[in-house]
Protein backbone atom coordinates (compact mmCIF):
# COMPACT_ATOMS: atom_id res chain seq x y z
CA UNK A 1 0.00 0.00 0.00
CA UNK A 2 1.33 3.38 -1.13
CA UNK A 3 1.52 5.83 2.13
CA UNK A 4 0.10 8.85 1.30
CA UNK A 5 2.37 12.23 1.12
CA UNK A 6 2.15 14.82 3.99
CA UNK A 7 3.38 17.91 3.37
CA UNK A 8 3.40 20.46 6.07
CA UNK A 9 4.20 24.34 6.38
CA UNK A 10 5.95 25.39 10.15
CA UNK A 11 5.18 29.10 10.39
CA UNK A 12 7.28 29.34 13.01
CA UNK A 13 7.32 32.86 14.79
CA UNK A 14 5.42 34.38 12.09
CA UNK A 15 1.62 35.66 10.96
CA UNK A 16 -0.48 38.17 13.52
CA UNK A 17 -3.86 36.43 13.40
CA UNK A 18 -5.38 39.07 10.83
CA UNK A 19 -2.22 38.31 8.22
CA UNK A 20 -2.78 34.04 8.78
CA UNK A 21 -6.29 34.95 7.87
CA UNK A 22 -5.20 36.31 4.76
CA UNK A 23 -2.22 33.69 3.89
CA UNK A 24 -5.09 30.88 4.13
CA UNK A 25 -7.33 32.88 2.00
CA UNK A 26 -4.49 33.31 -0.66
CA UNK A 27 -3.20 29.66 -0.39
CA UNK A 28 -6.25 27.69 -0.28
CA UNK A 29 -7.08 27.09 -4.03
CA UNK A 30 -2.89 27.08 -4.77
CA UNK A 31 -2.80 24.26 -2.22
CA UNK A 32 -5.98 22.24 -3.55
CA UNK A 33 -4.90 18.72 -3.91
CA UNK A 34 -6.64 14.80 -3.33
CA UNK A 35 -3.09 13.60 -3.73
CA UNK A 36 -1.59 14.80 -0.07
CA UNK A 37 -2.59 15.89 3.71
CA UNK A 38 -1.95 19.38 3.44
CA UNK A 39 -1.04 20.55 7.19
CA UNK A 40 -0.18 24.61 8.22
CA UNK A 41 1.10 24.02 11.95
CA UNK A 42 0.64 27.93 13.15
CA UNK A 43 1.40 29.78 16.47
CA UNK A 44 -0.40 29.48 18.90
CA UNK A 45 -2.62 32.31 18.91
CA UNK A 46 -3.50 31.53 15.15
CA UNK A 47 -5.22 28.18 15.77
CA UNK A 48 -8.74 28.90 15.88
CA UNK A 49 -8.58 32.20 13.21
CA UNK A 50 -6.51 29.74 10.53
CA UNK A 51 -9.29 27.25 11.43
CA UNK A 52 -11.85 29.35 10.63
CA UNK A 53 -10.03 30.82 7.23
CA UNK A 54 -9.51 27.11 6.25
CA UNK A 55 -13.37 25.60 6.72
CA UNK A 56 -14.24 24.04 3.32
CA UNK A 57 -10.77 23.73 2.09
CA UNK A 58 -8.35 20.48 2.29
CA UNK A 59 -6.21 22.54 4.79
CA UNK A 60 -5.21 20.93 8.31
CA UNK A 61 -4.68 23.68 11.09
CA UNK A 62 -1.71 22.05 13.51
CA UNK A 63 -0.11 23.36 16.27
CA UNK A 64 4.22 23.96 16.48
CA UNK A 65 4.53 22.18 19.62
CA UNK A 66 2.67 21.52 23.44
CA UNK A 67 3.19 20.42 26.23
CA UNK A 68 3.26 17.46 27.83
CA UNK A 69 0.54 17.73 31.08
CA UNK A 70 -2.92 17.69 31.18
CA UNK A 71 -3.42 21.24 33.06
CA UNK A 72 -1.72 22.99 36.06
CA UNK A 73 1.21 25.68 36.86
CA UNK A 74 2.74 26.04 33.50
CA UNK A 75 2.15 29.37 32.60
CA UNK A 76 2.81 30.13 28.64
CA UNK A 77 2.16 26.24 27.96
CA UNK A 78 -0.80 24.63 25.98
CA UNK A 79 -2.07 21.52 26.96
CA UNK A 80 -3.17 18.69 24.17
CA UNK A 81 -6.88 19.17 25.43
CA UNK A 82 -6.71 23.12 24.48
CA UNK A 83 -5.29 21.87 21.45
CA UNK A 84 -8.09 18.86 21.03
CA UNK A 85 -10.84 21.35 21.75
CA UNK A 86 -10.13 23.03 18.55
CA UNK A 87 -10.10 20.43 16.32
CA UNK A 88 -5.94 20.32 15.93
CA UNK A 89 -5.31 16.63 14.38
CA UNK A 90 -1.43 17.72 14.25
CA UNK A 91 1.71 18.93 16.83
CA UNK A 92 4.86 19.60 15.45
CA UNK A 93 7.25 17.87 18.63
CA UNK A 94 11.19 18.52 18.86
CA UNK A 95 11.83 20.97 16.59
CA UNK A 96 15.36 21.72 16.34
CA UNK A 97 14.15 25.23 17.17
CA UNK A 98 12.78 24.21 20.24
CA UNK A 99 15.71 22.06 21.10
CA UNK A 100 17.96 25.22 20.49
CA UNK A 101 16.47 27.40 22.18
CA UNK A 102 14.15 26.13 24.86
CA UNK A 103 16.24 23.59 26.30
CA UNK A 104 13.87 20.35 24.91
CA UNK A 105 15.73 16.99 25.41
CA UNK A 106 15.04 13.61 23.55
CA UNK A 107 12.90 13.01 26.89
CA UNK A 108 10.99 15.91 27.06
CA UNK A 109 10.42 15.18 22.97
CA UNK A 110 8.80 11.44 24.08
CA UNK A 111 6.78 13.11 26.96
CA UNK A 112 5.40 14.76 24.31
CA UNK A 113 4.88 12.23 21.90
CA UNK A 114 3.00 9.75 24.59
CA UNK A 115 0.68 12.65 25.47
CA UNK A 116 0.04 14.00 21.89
CA UNK A 117 -0.92 9.83 21.03
CA UNK A 118 -2.87 9.70 24.47
CA UNK A 119 -5.05 12.96 23.31
CA UNK A 120 -5.53 11.92 19.60
CA UNK A 121 -3.00 14.04 17.84
CA UNK A 122 -0.44 12.78 15.36
CA UNK A 123 2.86 13.78 16.11
CA UNK A 124 5.18 15.43 13.41
CA UNK A 125 8.44 13.66 15.51
CA UNK A 126 10.89 16.20 14.39
CA UNK A 127 14.91 15.09 14.29
CA UNK A 128 18.21 16.13 12.41
CA UNK A 129 21.71 16.42 12.61
CA UNK A 130 24.42 19.62 12.94
CA UNK A 131 26.85 20.23 10.17
CA UNK A 132 29.11 19.36 13.07
CA UNK A 133 28.18 16.03 13.36
CA UNK A 134 27.35 15.49 9.51
CA UNK A 135 31.07 16.51 8.94
CA UNK A 136 32.35 13.94 11.71
CA UNK A 137 30.25 11.17 9.76
CA UNK A 138 27.75 10.45 12.93
CA UNK A 139 24.64 11.49 11.18
CA UNK A 140 23.01 7.95 11.33
CA UNK A 141 23.93 7.12 14.68
CA UNK A 142 22.62 10.39 16.22
CA UNK A 143 19.26 9.94 14.46
CA UNK A 144 18.95 6.65 15.36
CA UNK A 145 19.57 7.78 18.78
CA UNK A 146 16.46 10.43 18.45
CA UNK A 147 14.00 7.96 17.44
CA UNK A 148 14.53 5.52 19.57
CA UNK A 149 14.62 7.57 22.79
CA UNK A 150 11.18 9.28 20.99
CA UNK A 151 9.29 6.17 20.62
CA UNK A 152 10.40 5.10 24.08
CA UNK A 153 6.60 2.99 24.85
CA UNK A 154 5.05 3.88 22.02
CA UNK A 155 2.85 1.11 20.54
CA UNK A 156 3.28 -0.42 17.28
CA UNK A 157 -0.06 0.91 16.33
CA UNK A 158 0.57 4.80 17.60
CA UNK A 159 3.88 4.60 16.14
CA UNK A 160 2.36 3.93 12.16
CA UNK A 161 0.36 6.58 12.19
CA UNK A 162 3.31 8.87 13.89
CA UNK A 163 5.02 11.22 11.30
CA UNK A 164 8.67 11.95 11.18
CA UNK A 165 10.51 15.11 10.15
CA UNK A 166 14.22 14.84 9.23
CA UNK A 167 15.72 18.07 8.93
CA UNK A 168 19.56 18.21 8.88
CA UNK A 169 19.85 21.29 10.91
CA UNK A 170 22.69 22.91 8.64
CA UNK A 171 19.81 22.99 6.09
CA UNK A 172 17.27 24.88 7.88
CA UNK A 173 16.49 28.40 6.48
CA UNK A 174 20.23 28.61 5.12
CA UNK A 175 19.43 28.24 1.79
CA UNK A 176 21.29 24.52 1.63
CA UNK A 177 19.80 22.11 0.78
CA UNK A 178 20.70 18.39 1.36
CA UNK A 179 21.31 16.63 -2.23
CA UNK A 180 18.26 13.85 -2.95
CA UNK A 181 20.88 11.04 -1.97
CA UNK A 182 21.90 12.57 1.71
CA UNK A 183 17.75 13.07 2.16
CA UNK A 184 17.28 9.37 1.14
CA UNK A 185 20.16 7.82 2.87
CA UNK A 186 19.13 9.60 6.14
CA UNK A 187 15.31 8.64 5.64
CA UNK A 188 15.79 5.27 4.72
CA UNK A 189 18.01 4.95 8.04
CA UNK A 190 15.09 6.02 9.78
CA UNK A 191 12.60 3.39 8.42
CA UNK A 192 15.29 0.74 8.95
CA UNK A 193 14.93 1.88 12.63
CA UNK A 194 11.33 1.71 13.08
CA UNK A 195 11.55 -1.71 11.78
CA UNK A 196 13.98 -2.74 14.30
CA UNK A 197 11.81 -1.07 16.94
CA UNK A 198 8.63 -2.62 15.90
CA UNK A 199 8.09 -4.34 12.63
CA UNK A 200 8.01 -4.04 8.69
CA UNK A 201 4.75 -2.89 8.70
CA UNK A 202 5.06 -0.40 11.08
CA UNK A 203 8.18 0.45 9.12
CA UNK A 204 6.37 0.94 5.81
CA UNK A 205 3.08 2.49 6.98
CA UNK A 206 4.78 5.20 8.87
CA UNK A 207 5.47 8.57 7.09
CA UNK A 208 8.57 10.41 7.04
CA UNK A 209 9.29 13.97 5.55
CA UNK A 210 12.12 15.65 4.11
CA UNK A 211 12.55 19.50 5.65
CA UNK A 212 15.47 22.21 5.49
CA UNK A 213 15.24 24.89 2.63
CA UNK A 214 12.54 22.97 0.29
CA UNK A 215 11.46 24.23 -2.59
CA UNK A 216 9.34 24.34 -5.34
CA UNK A 217 12.63 23.35 -7.28
CA UNK A 218 13.48 20.53 -4.91
CA UNK A 219 10.53 19.24 -4.33
CA UNK A 220 9.61 16.79 -7.32
CA UNK A 221 13.07 15.26 -6.95
CA UNK A 222 12.69 14.90 -2.91
CA UNK A 223 9.78 13.40 -2.65
CA UNK A 224 10.10 10.96 -5.69
CA UNK A 225 12.20 9.25 -3.15
CA UNK A 226 11.40 6.29 -1.99
CA UNK A 227 11.54 6.53 1.28
CA UNK A 228 10.50 10.57 1.77
CA UNK A 229 6.70 11.12 2.04
CA UNK A 230 6.45 14.73 1.92
CA UNK A 231 8.03 17.53 3.63
CA UNK A 232 7.86 19.77 6.51
CA UNK A 233 8.23 23.24 4.70
CA UNK A 234 9.53 26.46 6.35
CA UNK A 235 9.51 30.28 5.15
CA UNK A 236 8.39 28.71 1.73
CA UNK A 237 5.27 28.29 3.06
CA UNK A 238 5.09 31.96 4.26
CA UNK A 239 4.51 32.20 0.15
CA UNK A 240 2.17 31.56 -3.16
CA UNK A 241 5.49 29.15 -3.86
CA UNK A 242 3.76 26.86 -0.85
CA UNK A 243 0.66 26.00 -3.94
CA UNK A 244 3.89 24.58 -6.12
CA UNK A 245 5.39 22.65 -3.27
CA UNK A 246 1.88 21.11 -2.56
CA UNK A 247 1.07 20.05 -6.67
CA UNK A 248 4.81 18.89 -6.80
CA UNK A 249 3.97 16.53 -9.87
Amino acid sequence: MARRKIIAGNWKMNMTPSEAVELINTLKPLVATEDADVVFCVPAIDIIPAMEAAKGSNINIGAENMYFEEKGAYTGEISPAMLTDVGVKYVIIGHSERREYFAETDETVNKKVLKAFEHGITPIICCGESLTQREQGVTIDWIRQQIKIAFLNVTADQAKTAVIAYEPIWAIGTGKVATTEQAQEVCAAIRACIKEIYDEATAEAIRIQYGGSVSAASAPELFAQPDIDGGLVGGAALKPDFGKIVNYK
